[in-house]
């Protein structure tokens, strides 16, 4: 009764300051001086750079820009954890800062840490399709005058993990604790002079920034970065890096990923106008839930009075379902928008949101939960063909944003090394939910026609 009162009084109080009106698409936020937010799919359309490779103008923040902008402005040291680095002009600022002599160390997960140009012809044929396709993309970017083969010097100037190897800059991988690799490296973060953080869920590849290269009409799966400029944070990002790295090239093999990292509770910050929260995965699937990264995106959606609105590209984690749905009945309006590849995937939490089910070899998945009281505020983000919804965000009323590397499965949550952000801005959450309206705006919901027809087979096969 008393979570009743509060959400009626909240929602007078928007509806006088005019809160709920759907955030204006041409309106350009001013940025948080401490917490800069960039996408490379902009709402406002005054966001506008050629794409460095494609040569392409398009709209959007170049994040990659952004990235490089934070390398060539360090002084003393540079740590950088990425799942993929493919983008040689990176690889160009990075080997110019060593040449200065700033220290870099480079983290990158175990599929991605060798070149894609020493691969033979056998390799290749061996890969999985979709593998093959991200190599032959690679090969284009590299491929300078697109004769169809790679010069020394091609190599030497594009390929980005050559570039890092001629400049001696230490790269280690997942496999430096003696295993065979973590579930994935899935970071994507830098920390510049122990101050400045970029982070986000971008991966440092064409694909992942600009878009396909052999497809101009891609503009990059949908992303965000952070720059983020605190001491604190930074140092909690170094220490992440720290248990990683161990002691590096030619150490004692006493890395640490995955669940060999010490697990660590929610570090909380506080500035100015500005309270964030960070935790790093995994954690042991012997600990309490509550205490995962997961658990804590479960008391952060937990804090919905009015709204909550989810852009991700998996959601896969029954617990935090459960939690929406218990928020859901409470009032509170939620808007989901999942990656079309995964949105009606058997294991999706989107169709329980949506009230539906679908079976796997006539069974259906452990403790599923189809809300008895479906939304219709469930969909796909309308996108080019070829881009992905890679974004793993949430906006809890007007002021909260949960963001980082983490998508929200159980593999995220229990394997993979990863970062949860809580930050509690109104200025950050602004340009979160104008990035959330935009996807929105033209997104399809509500249960496709397909997947309408196969539970109606499924029904008829299994009962």
């Amino acid at each position: 009764m008393y979570r009743c009162i509060v959400f009626l009084l909240f929602s007078v109080l928007l509806l006088l300051s005019g809160c709920q009106k759907e955030i204006s698409q041409d309106y350009h936020f001013p940025q948080d001086p401490y917490i800069q937010v960039f996408f490379n799919h902009r709402a406002t359309g005054k966001e506008q750079y050629i794409d460095p490779y494609r040569k392409i103008q398009r709209p959007g923040d170049n994040l990659e820009a952004v990235i490089i902008e934070a390398i060539n402005s360090s002084q003393s040291t540079i740590d950088l954890a990425v799942q993929e680095l493919q983008l040689p002009e990176i690889a160009l600022a990075l080997s110019k800062k060593q040449q200065q002599g700033i220290a870099i160390r480079v983290i990158i997960d175990n599929n991605y840490s060798r070149s894609w140009s020493e691969f033979s012809s056998q390799e290749i044929n061996k890969l999985p399709e979709r593998e093959r396709d991200r190599y032959h993309q690679y090969w284009q970017l590299i491929d300078i005058n697109q004769d169809g083969s790679l010069s020394k010097k091609e190599i030497s100037t594009r390929d980005a993990l050559v570039i890092l190897k001629n400049a001696g800059i230490p790269i280690i991988d997942d496999t430096a604790d003696g295993s065979k690799g973590s579930g994935l490296m899935h970071h994507k973060f830098i920390v510049i002079d122990n101050q400045i953080v970029i982070t986000g869920s971008a991966n440092f590849t064409l694909s992942g920034i600009h878009g396909d290269f052999s497809n101009p009409e891609t503009k990059g799966n949908v992303n965000n970065l952070l720059r983020i400029n605190n001491s604190q944070v930074a140092q909690l990002f170094t220490e992440e890096f720290n248990y990683m790295w161990g002691d590096g090239i030619g150490g004692s093999m006493n890395s640490q990923f995955g669940l060999n990292k010490p697990w660590r509770s929610p570090q909380t910050i506080s500035w100015d106008n500005t309270t964030l929260t960070i935790q790093f995965s995994p954690t042991s699937k012997q600990q309490d839930w509550q205490l995962s990264t997961n658990g804590l995106i479960g008391k952060t959606l937990e804090d919905g009075i009015s709204s909550i609105n989810l852009a991700l590209f998996v959601f896969s984690e029954q617990k935090l379902a459960d939690i929406l749905q218990g928020e859901s009945q409470e009032g509170v309006k939620i808007k989901v928008l999942i990656d079309k590849d995964f949105a009606f995937r058997d294991y999706s939490e989107g169709l329980d949101m949506l009230g539906v089910a679908l079976l796997k070899s006539c069974k259906y998945e452990s403790n599923n939960n189809p809300w008895q009281q479906p939304i219709k505020t469930v969909g796909i983000a309308e996108l080019p063909a070829g881009d992905k919804m890679h974004h793993k965000f949430a906006t809890v009323n007007n002021d909260i944003v949960i963001t980082g590397s983490h998508n929200w499965s159980n593999t995220a949550n229990l394997n993979n090394d990863e970062t949860v952000l809580i930050i509690k801005n109104t200025t950050v959450a602004k340009h979160f939910l104008q990035e959330f309206s935009r996807l929105y705006q033209t997104a399809r919901l509500g249960i496709p026609k397909y997947i309408k027809d196969k539970i109606a087979k499924q029904e008829k096969q299994c009962y």
